[in-house]
């Protein structure tokens, strides 16, 4: 089968690609079924961060509610969530440098 290029989604608001590609390690092969989940996954994300947007605009009194932790845990002060979009870049570098 021919080699297909990862692409990586910007989370801007466009849509992304209509297929995810296959890495050129034979394994990691994506299904259909993988495919569709991740699509599904993606654009009912984008659609809770329209309507989330849209409550902190006052557009909306309903709605998905974004929690917030009224008493943060004093031993996650420092942590720093990890930026997945940089992170596969870095993996993706890697594999083409190895």
């Amino acid at each position: 089968s021919p080699v297909q290029k990862l692409v990586f989604n910007r989370v801007n608001g466009k849509r992304p690609p209509v297929l995810l590609q296959q890495i050129s390690a034979p394994e990691e092969c994506y299904t259909l079924a993988h495919e569709e989940n991740v699509r599904f996954v993606y654009e009912a994300w984008q659609q809770v961060e329209q309507q989330l947007d849209g409550s902190r605009n006052g557009e909306s009194t309903c709605g998905p509610v974004q929690y917030v932790e009224k008493n943060p845990n004093p031993g996650l002060k420092d942590f720093v969530p990890i930026d997945l979009e940089e992170w596969w870049a870095q993996q993706f570098l890697a594999k083409v440098r190895n």
